[in-house]
């Protein structure tokens, strides 16, 4: 059996019953070969319930600035219908999953490195033991993307975005790592997918102004995920997943500390 897998999750792949159970249909086979977590956002679904709520979503380069008002939107959908909706299609097919936030066990310890960004946390020190034991134990461990603030008097729960806890986690597992989304990877000012970038050209597309919103967010939480030792990070369009599927083989984007860039048009 291989090393551990960590794939992350875009709330947009996990909204529907049919993007659900075609996610739970991919995992039921990958889970014979290698242990895996998953990690996941809420996306537009926490929008949809601040806007029940009458909250107006801010962001600032693809993170959500929150609030108190909209920290209890993001738990609700987080730590409640996201995860427990995405766990229940696992289990629907015969899947151990567990569902999780990075509270449970202090795993997600956070500080806050942007206050005008509000309450949202970087947790850089992961603790990956929770999810280790269940691995072991053969379960499925699935992540909503909260944390908890290092030393906080009171309940401490922070906002984390997803790509961020992912690759923090990815690396305290020494794990390799794969982001889903709603786009075939990384693409140019062109439409081109770029499907090898190294760490210099990640910070050339956020420094140019090629990456934009919640790309950037992405690339820089790959960036952190290289430099604490993942060897790659491949983004991939999530849409096509179901049975039978290996990510790892979706056309998309490899991100590397150091490799040779070519593109492809697509």
């Amino acid at each position: 059996m291989t090393g551990p897998l960590v794939i992350k999750l875009g709330g947009e792949l996990i909204e529907t019953p049919a993007s659900r159970s075609a996610f739970a249909a991919m995992v039921l086979s990958l889970q014979q070969s290698r242990p895996l977590v998953v990690v996941h956002g809420g996306g537009r679904a926490i929008d949809a319930e601040l806007a029940r709520r009458g909250i107006t979503p801010k962001k600032r380069d693809g993170i959500r600035i929150t609030d108190a008002a909209t920290l209890e939107a993001v738990v609700a959908v987080l730590a409640g219908t996201a995860n427990t909706d995405l766990v229940a299609a696992l289990v629907n097919l015969g899947i151990r999953a567990v569902g999780l936030t990075g509270v449970d066990a202090g795993m997600g310890q956070a500080t806050i490195e942007h206050p005008d960004l509000g309450l949202v946390g970087d947790p850089a020190e992961v603790d990956p033991s929770l999810v280790e034991l269940l691995m072991t134990q053969g379960y499925v461990p699935v992540v909503a993307s909260l944390g908890i603030e290092r030393g906080a008097a009171g309940a401490g729960i922070l906002n984390i975005n997803a790509d961020v806890m992912a690759c923090r986690l990815a690396a305290a597992l020494g794990a390799e790592l794969i982001i889903a989304g709603t786009t075939a990877g990384v693409l140019d000012n062109s439409g081109t997918l770029l499907p090898t970038l190294t760490l210099t050209d990640i910070a050339a597309l956020i420094n140019d102004g090629t990456a934009t919103t919640g790309m950037v967010a992405k690339l820089r939480a790959c960036q952190v995920a290289l430099e604490e030792g993942v060897p790659d990070v491949r983004l991939v369009d999530g849409r096509a997943f179901g049975a039978g599927i290996d990510p790892a083989q979706l056309p998309g984007s490899t991100l590397t500390r150091e490799a040779a860039r070519e593109i492809v048009k697509v």
